[in-house]
């Protein structure tokens, strides 16, 4: 029995224009759901693409961190060996009569 026969028998009262309409509701729900479906497909494929690329941020950052730490403690090492230069210098001219 067919799907369209079945719901005549149980339903009499049922116009075909209504049937038609209640069958255009559900095909429209349909391509509601599949349209919903391909949204979410999307979605959670852009999802893992941020993901990735907050990863590789995370990354960078960490590098850019590191690096930086490392920028500074050589900044103060040459500050250090600058200062010492300087200071060996003000104890040569303080010796100096001629200065």
């Amino acid at each position: 029995m067919s799907t369209v026969k079945a719901v005549r028998e149980f339903s009499p009262d049922v116009s075909p224009d209504d049937f038609h309409s209640l069958e255009e509701k559900i095909y429209r729900t349909i391509e509601l759901l599949k349209s919903a479906r391909e949204a979410k497909v999307a979605a959670e494929r852009d999802v893992t693409r941020l993901r990735e690329q907050l990863e590789m941020r995370n990354e960078e950052i960490d590098s850019m961190r590191t690096d930086m730490i490392s920028l500074r403690k050589e900044r103060e090492e040459v500050r250090a060996r600058v200062e010492k230069m300087l200071r060996q210098i003000d104890e040569l001219t303080a010796d100096d009569p001629g200065a």
